[in-house]
């Protein structure tokens, strides 16, 4: 009751409507309502819980560097958060970052500063279901501020796509967890470079194909041992073999005899590991040379389609075309008769003279 009454500052340093515990290093301010970070933390903070409050907003400076210079873990997650501002996070000691369960339409890529950040762990569930903090958080990774990061948490955020290079300069990645999202596709996404990936959660998703070019970055990864692909739509096609390859011969996947097909019904349920070509009827029905001459068959009438038509064309116009022909024997026999008699006139030396007398 005391710590609640108190509207100031704790003569221990503590903000009023928080808990501190100066030999945990420990400051909890949660449910208490707060619409804006307590200006007067205590410097001695490692760890800070700022949850479950309709806080809306961090400003630059909301963790001022000078007076919080060991605050290492801040968890934000359960506040109404919408925008996060250039240089709100510019810790020099941070490693973790809890900011789940907010529902973010503003996150500056300058967030953490403009150099590189310690932050190790960052946890975003649920806080990108807007598509431009999503594509201000890949900038904010492709910057290379956050090269430290090991553990990377995008679950239940409804994603679709992921934009392309997203993780492309993260090498100190450990974890990531993709899990309960809406993941159709990874064509775009590129792995490389994460050389020390361990774990990568892909489950819950809408996937229906990993295609080769993605299996064989999997491959690449020597440090991955832990995929989770568990409740996806695996779509059980002719498309799917390159899967079914991998899955039967890779340590990797977690689970892979659970996995099983959404589709088409006749493949409904059945486990992805059982598959073999018959069941997939992926053979060619017809051979090359036999559709090389039904092909030739259907060019062959469609051609003689066409003289028929010409030859209808000029049937019906013979009267016309007559007349046309006529026309131009006669106008290629007045010509010829022009050339006739100028030869005539120049042959003659009479007839030249009395034709320059004439013109005279």
């Amino acid at each position: 009751p005391v710590l609640l009454g108190c509207g100031s500052a704790q003569p221990g340093g503590c903000p009023a409507l928080c808990e501190c515990s100066e030999p945990a290093k420990t400051v909890k301010c949660v449910n208490r309502n707060l619409t804006a970070v307590p200006p007067d933390l205590p410097p001695y903070v490692r760890s800070l819980f700022i949850t479950g409050n309709p806080l809306t907003d961090l400003p630059a400076g909301a963790f001022p560097a000078q007076r919080l210079p060991d605050l290492a873990s801040l968890n934000l997650s359960g506040n109404h958060l919408r925008a996060v501002a250039a240089g709100a996070l510019a810790l020099p000691s941070l490693r973790q970052l809890d900011l789940s369960g907010n529902a973010l339409v503003s996150f500056s890529p300058q967030a953490f500063g403009e150099g590189s950040s310690p932050l190790e762990e960052l946890a975003l569930r649920g806080a990108l279901r807007d598509h431009g903090v999503l594509l201000s958080l890949a900038a904010l990774l492709q910057s290379g501020t956050l090269r430290n990061l090991s553990r990377l948490e995008l679950a239940d955020n409804g994603l679709l796509l992921l934009p392309a290079g997203m993780f492309t300069a993260l090498p100190a990645l450990r974890q990531l967890d993709l899990s309960n999202n809406s993941l159709v596709g990874l064509r775009n996404v590129s792995f490389q470079g994460l050389g020390q990936l361990q774990s990568l959660n892909l489950s819950d998703n809408s996937l229906g194909m990993l295609w080769n070019s993605t299996l064989a970055q999997f491959r690449s990864l020597p440090a991955l041992r832990h995929i989770a692909l568990g409740h996806n739509t695996w779509v059980c096609d002719c498309a799917i073999e390159d899967l079914v390859a991998w899955l039967k011969e890779s340590d990797q996947v977690e689970g892979k005899e659970a996995l099983t097909c959404a589709s088409p019904d006749k493949m409904l349920g059945k486990a992805l590991l059982k598959i073999n070509g018959s069941d997939l009827n992926c053979s060619v029905p017809i051979d090359l040379p036999s559709q090389l001459q039904t092909s030739y068959v259907f060019l062959g009438i469609v051609l003689a389609l066409i003289g028929a038509i010409f030859l209808l064309v000029l049937y019906l116009n013979r009267k016309g075309i007559k007349k046309w022909m006529h026309n131009i024997r006669d106008a290629c026999r007045d010509h010829m008769e022009g050339y006739h008699y100028r030869y005539e006139i120049n042959a003659d030396p009479r007839l030249t003279n009395l034709s320059s007398n004439s013109d005279v």
